[in-house]
Formats: C-alpha cells, sequence, structure tokens
C-alpha cells in the first residue's frame, strides 16, 4: 500500500526497488558500521514530491533516511532496515545568483564545486570547501555541518547558510531564515537544523551567503625535526596576528607517505610538516613574516612560492595525501581500509594529541596517519587496516575509541566536520552532559514525535 502510494505520486523512474539500487544506497563511506537494508530509495526532482512522500511515510508509519552524495564518513546516512532512502540529488538546480545581496538560492542535490562555479561567473564565492567538494552536496554539507581547508580563515557551512526551505517529518513545508544581512525574530531554526543531519527536517533549499572573489594566493611548506616545534611555529603564527586562508599539518608517517610518493618538495625523516596558504593583498610579504616565524621555531626545511606555479606545487603536498596513502595501503594485501577520523582540539594541545595518537598506534600495533588543519585544531587521523583481518580490524577499533578518548581528555570534540551520525552517537553522551543531552532529545521528540526521520542517529529520541 505504502510503495503503491508513492509510485501515484512520483514519476516512474524516481521509485526504485531493485536489489542493486537498494544495496547502493545502503550507506555512506563511514567503516565500522552496520546499515540496514532499505525497502526502496525515493529520487523526488521537486519540494512539492518530497513533501508527498513524507506524508505517506508518516501515514504509514515508515522511516525515512535522507541521503545526499554519500560521501559523509559518520554513518549519518546508513539506511535502516525497511526504510524509505529518500535522495535528494536529482534536486540539483542553481535557482538565483544575486550578486547585489550578495546571496544564492539552490536546491540540496547541487554539487559543492558546482555551486562555486555557478557563483565565480559572477566575480563572487562560496569559501567552504569539504575535501569531497568535487562529489558532495550541498545539502549533505548542510545535514553535517561540513568545514574545510579554508575554514581556518572563512569558516564552515553553518557561517553561510542564511536560511532553509524545508519539508518536515509529517510533510509540512516550513522556511527558516532570511535574506537580509541581519535578522534575529525569533529562535534560530537555521543553526539548529544546521548539523543536524538529517534528524529534524529535510532540507530541499537552500539560501547561502556569499563573498567576493578570494584574491590570488601563495603558500609556503615548512618541515620539522620535532612536533613541539611544529605546534610552536603555529601558535606563533597565531600569536604574531597571521590570517593564513589554510594552516595544514601532516605528522611524521603522512609526511613520510607524501614524500616516498614522489613529492619534490617533501624531505623524508620530518617530523612534521606544516602547509601554509595566503591570500591576503600582500601574501608574499605574509608568508616571508611567517617564514621567520617557522625557522625561529626550528624548521629545517622551508619552501616558500613566489609564484602561483610554484604555490600549486606547495598545495599539492596535501592534495597528494589520499592518492599517498592509497599507495600504501595497496602494498598492504588483503582487504586494505582507509578510515578517516575527525577530531578536534584546541590549538595549543595539538603537539601533544599527535604524539598520543603516534603512541596509540604503537600500541595497537595499527598504522595511523594524522593529518588536518592545524589553524583551527581540527585533526583527522586516518587509520589504515586489513579490513579482511580480524584481529587488526579490532585493533583499529580499538585505536579509534583511544583516538576519541584522548581528544575529550585535552578539552576537544568527537567531530570538527563529520558529524556524529551512528559512528560516534555513544561518545556523544560521554562529551555532552546529561542536560544538554536531554534538552537534545526534546528537540527531536518536538521535531519527529514518531521518531521516523533519520531514526537512530545522532540522539537516541
Amino acid at each position: 500500500m505504502f510503495l503503491g502510494r508513492l509510485r501515484a505520486v512520483l514519476p516512474a523512474d524516481a521509485l526504485l526497488t531493485d536489489p542493486a539500487s537498494l544495496a547502493a544506497h545502503s550507506r555512506d563511506a563511514a567503516p565500522f558500521s552496520e546499515p540496514g537494508t532499505p525497502a526502496a530509495v525515493a529520487l523526488p526532482r521537486t519540494a512539492e514530491q518530497v513533501q508527498e512522500v513524507m506524508r505517506a511515510a508518516y501515514e504509514h508509519e515508515v522511516p525515512v533516511v535522507p541521503q545526499g552524495a554519500r560521501t559523509g564518513l559518520a554513518g549519518a546516512a546508513d539506511a535502516v532496515d525497511g526504510c524509505l532512502v529518500l535522495s535528494t540529488v536529482r534536486m540539483d538546480r542553481v535557482l538565483a545568483v544575486d550578486p547585489a545581496n550578495r546571496l544564492v538560492r539552490c536546491e540540496p542535490g547541487v554539487i559543492t564545486k558546482q555551486l562555486a562555479e555557478a557563483v565565480a561567473a559572477h566575480g563572487l564565492t562560496y569559501p567552504p570547501d569539504p575535501a569531497s567538494w568535487e562529489r558532495c552536496t550541498i545539502g549533505g554539507n548542510i545535514a553535517t555541518g561540513a568545514g574545510g581547508i579554508c575554514c581556518v580563515k572563512y569558516g564552515v557551512t553553518a557561517d553561510y547558510v542564511l536560511g532553509l526551505d524545508l519539508v518536515l517529518p509529517d510533510g509540512r513545508r516550513m522556511r527558516t531564515g532570511r535574506d537580509t544581512a541581519k535578522g534575529v525574530a525569533g529562535y534560530d531554526l537555521t543553526r539548529l537544523v544546521v548539523g543536524s543531519e538529517g534528524t529534524l527536517a529535510v532540507v530541499v533549499g537552500a539560501t547561502l551567503a556569499l563573498r567576493p572573489a578570494r584574491p590570488p594566493a601563495l603558500a609556503l611548506l615548512a618541515q620539522f625535526p620535532a612536533l613541539t616545534a611544529a605546534g610552536d611555529a603555529v601558535a606563533a603564527v597565531t600569536a604574531a596576528g597571521h590570517l593564513p586562508s589554510a594552516l595544514e599539518l601532516l605528522d611524521r608517517a603522512t609526511s613520510q607517505a607524501v614524500a616516498d610518493f614522489g613529492h619534490p618538495l617533501l624531505r623524508s625523516g620530518s617530523a612534521a610538516t606544516l602547509i601554509v596558504e595566503c591570500d591576503s593583498p600582500e601574501p608574499l610579504r605574509e608568508l616571508r613574516a611567517i617564514e621567520l616565524l617557522c625557522k625561529s621555531a626550528g624548521a629545517d626545511n622551508v619552501v616558500t612560492a613566489a609564484t602561483p606555479e610554484e604555490s600549486r606545487q606547495v598545495i599539492e603536498a596535501r592534495r597528494l595525501v589520499s592518492p599517498a596513502l592509497g599507495a600504501f595501503a595497496a602494498t598492504l594485501g588483503g582487504r586494505p581500509t582507509a578510515f578517516i577520523e575527525d577530531v578536534a582540539v584546541p590549538r595549543s594541545e595539538l603537539p601533544k594529541f599527535v604524539a598520543t595518537i603516534e603512541e596509540i598506534a604503537a600500541r595497537h600495533r595499527v598504522r595511523i596517519f594524522t593529518l588536518g588543519h592545524a589553524g583551527d585544531g581540527n585533526l583527522h587521523p586516518t587509520v589504515v587496516f586489513d579490513e579482511a583481518d580480524a584481529r587488526e580490524f579490532d585493533r583499529a577499533r580499538t585505536a579509534y575509541d583511544d583516538i576519541m578518548a584522548a581528544g575529550l581528555a585535552l578539552g576537544g570534540t568527537t567531530t570538527g566536520e563529520h558529524g556524529i551520525g551512528t559512528l560516534k552517537r555513544d561518545w556523544l553522551t560521554r562529551e555532552l552532559d546529561p542536560a544538554a543531552l536531554e534538552l537534545q532529545r526534546g528537540l527531536k521528540r518536538l521535531f519527529d514525535p514518531k521518531n521516523l526521520l533519520n531514526p537512530g542517529k545522532v540522539v537516541q529520541a
């Protein structure tokens, strides 16, 4: 009866029930999670179709799991048994670019890179740049509160969402936020929905803030003989008032992997590498000042780009991390898996946290490569292991838990930009105090009294 009703309100190709499609839409990119099997996948093209789907699901009490491009790393888009997966990837229109008010209106299925290209034609930029920006969608970015490399200077997705067009679990449609530069009318429901991972409402449209196009950037690469030296350099850059557009850290293992992969600027044997990008009006002048700070902190290999081409070579060291780790994993045999973690700590605790991660890797005999956004303390320890080896899988999972505990012990948070999903749901109960946790559960019940929208994610209602 439920599927029959959906067939009546959706185009013929917008409801999938074949086993291959169900399997393809059963999970996102998170390991250590056990997704369920959906009953069907809906692919609406309009907000009105989403409303019809949600009304039917609400009346028949069928769970609904919203999905975008499934690039998430926390299990937030994993299916639950018998659910309807609601994919918004076909809602992919950039509706309007408004240069006068520096905003853009779009649907949730727009690819992040495509949105950036669309607004660039008007001399504007949409700064959030998740690593998966060539594939991830705006709706997914909003659901997870995504960040990116440039967020140290330009902020995260939440800083750019002015308003949202939403469909509630019962099918009602509502608008949050504003089109004005300022506005404090009522509670900030927009910021509440951003990062809620599709547990409160389905995003069917967004109004996003834009900025003027970024000026040309230049970059610097500095390697250090000790982690503490790299940490001192980061502290010195911040204390001196510099605001780089990127400030990235590679630990010893990651630096070595990129060097082994053949990047010409990285020397072997370094304890840490910093990659700094500046897009200020005088980037070379600022980089020269940062170069002196890095050398004063103990850097023994510094390359400062003076041209865009040299800068691209420096930044390439950061972009090569994923293929370098892939090449390393390919040498392991079995079924190698790379799991990218997401923990944030106060910037002052970065050296201690990286050193603790290295100790965890040695203790559990697993390979952990740590990289991340040193400018805001958000690191991505990447555990590479053989998924086919049950003992190694267990060691990797234990190491993951130890990393979470170490981050919290240093005053950090279990997620800076990937979200909670199912992977970190238990850790959320350790991070939040009982009053805060109960209030969040109450918000879930208020929006979704039947607990049908992405149930079991973030908080248990």
